[in-house]
């Protein structure tokens, strides 16, 4: 078994290396730096449109942005929690923490120009999302990267076979990632930081083998998740609606406290962002290359896997949103990119920063480092026990919400696949396996999982590459109607009978 596992991890470091290192930074980057220059950088040349119309239109009376029109849809704002339900979780916080120590401070940039582009990229999909969906036997919504590569890329001339099989691809990759990064390795980080936060110096119990803690603290996780999950859509949305702020709100409050009680070095770690984005140490010739390398490989990576901007994952949320204009769904996908990187993603890093385990001067982590507990040793330093505790909670929202998320990503996919019946019994097989996650000791299926979203990434992001003319020609239709005030038929779908 030890040599299957050894075998099964170097296969799996080949595939996440070639996927990710060869082809998909750079299609990544490239993506989103050309949906960025193509729109006219819409993210920031109209920075005030899509803020008012996005956060901004939430706080006012009977707004857009939460107002229901249908039992069978979703609230604009309802679909941007589930989203970010998905997209914050332990990639915000122990993910964070990994790619500074592992790749140094300087990752923290390179997060920050993924989520800038990502931001476009996220748009993007979103638009295609909105303007390539259809009604499901079920009279729902029904939408994402697979619809837009079959009758989007398919309708293109002798693509049609090609179409189809990437979203196939894609729907593949999306129901097994959902098992890894959407479930057990969500799960097996929550009941690591329950277990060192609340059980640490308590006597093991185990019966007939089985550690009893993780087990309980997992049959609690299932049978709260499958009370949600097995509701559909319209339960997760109405769960993630209430908690997604709240969660986030107080992890942000958390971290400015951390932030204000070392204020004094606030200089010197933004500083050690900027200064190492390029290397960890000077060194020259083939190593400051190799080293630069890891920087860049990180930042991304772990940007993305908070983000998920070119994953195509969310979406398949935001297609069931109420609204008809693709435009208006897009934004919030540039806020929900904004939301995840740019605040919680930069908070967890200053309070890594500061957590005194990374040497400031040398970009380096000290001998000994866990990333894993990088964080909450950062909190406790300023809460004592307490910081220990609170993100062992935030962890416990934030990844709990991310299976709920995730879990209507893979229902998506397997609706697509296998149609709405097979719905049922993919939630009945997801809501099992996160026993399995608590009980997990191998860090081999978060890796495999990493390894699933770059493959989940690169069908999606080729469908957006040959469709961005149509995200061109939507977005410029959208200013000329709504900013210019000009008379002119809105493209809301590829369809007909769904444009009006």
């Amino acid at each position: 078994m030890e040599a299957f596992i050894k075998k099964l991890t170097e296969i799996n470091d080949a595939i996440n290396g070639f996927v990710w290192v060869k082809i998909g930074l750079f299609l990544l980057l490239g993506t989103g730096i050309l949906l960025t220059v193509s729109t006219k950088f819409f993210q920031l040349s109209h920075i005030g449109h899509w803020w008012k119309s996005t956060i901004g239109g939430v706080f006012k009376k009977d707004s857009a942005a939460t107002r229901k029109t249908d039992k069978k849809s979703i609230s604009q704002f309802q679909a941007l929690c589930t989203a970010l339900a998905a997209t914050i979780g332990t990639g915000n916080i122990a993910g964070v923490s990994a790619a500074i120590v592992i790749g140094g401070p300087g990752a923290v940039f390179w997060m920050w120009v993924a989520a800038f582009f990502g931001m476009m990229t996220n748009y993007s999909e979103n638009v295609l999302g909105i303007y390539f969906r259809r009604k499901n036997k079920n009279g729902e919504w029904a939408g994402g990267p697979m619809y837009y590569l079959q009758d989007g890329l398919g309708a293109k001339k002798h693509c049609r076979g090609l179409g189809r099989f990437l979203a196939i691809l894609f729907s593949i990759f999306a129901i097994l990632a959902s098992f890894g990064i959407g479930n057990m390795g969500q799960v097996n980080k929550i009941t690591l930081n329950l277990q060192s936060a609340f059980f640490n110096n308590a006597p093991e119990w185990t019966l007939a083998g089985i550690p009893m803690v993780p087990f309980l603290i997992g049959v609690f996780l299932l049978i709260v998740s499958a009370l949600i999950i097995i509701g559909g859509l319209q339960r997760i949305a109405a769960v993630a609606e209430r908690i997604v702020p709240f969660m986030a709100i107080l992890y942000v409050l958390g971290t400015l406290v951390v932030f204000c009680a070392h204020i004094s070095s606030i200089g010197a770690m933004f500083t050690a962002i900027f200064k190492f984005a390029f290397g960890v140490k000077a060194v020259g010739g083939a190593a400051a290359g190799i080293v630069f390398k890891t920087v860049v490989t990180q930042g991304f990576k772990r940007g993305v896997f908070s983000n998920e901007a070119g994953l195509g994952s969310s979406v398949m949320v935001h297609s069931s949103s109420n609204v008809k204009e693709p435009v208006t769904q897009g934004m919030w996908g540039i806020f929900e990119v904004f939301f995840d990187t740019f605040v919680v993603c930069t908070m967890t890093a200053v309070a890594v920063l500061s957590s005194g385990y990374i040497d400031l001067k040398t970009g380096l982590a000290k001998a000994g480092t866990n990333d894993a507990t990088l964080v909450a040793q950062a909190f406790s330093n300023v809460f004592g026990k307490g910081g220990e505790i609170f993100v062992a909670l935030a962890i416990l929202l934030f990844a709990f919400t991310t299976v709920l998320g995730w879990s209507q990503y893979g229902s998506r996919a397997v609706e697509y696949l296998f149609g709405e019946k097979a719905v049922k019994i993919y939630q009945v097989v997801f809501v099992l396996m996160i026993l399995s996650g608590a009980l997990m000791t191998s860090s081999l299926a978060w890796d495999i999982s990493d390894t699933f979203n770059g493959l989940m990434m690169i069908p999606n992001l080729i469908g957006v590459l040959v469709l961005f003319p149509v995200v061109v020609k939507i977005t410029s239709n959208y200013k000329a109607r709504i900013l210019k005030k000009q008379d002119l038929s809105p493209l809301c779908s590829y369809t007909d009978e769904q444009q009006s």
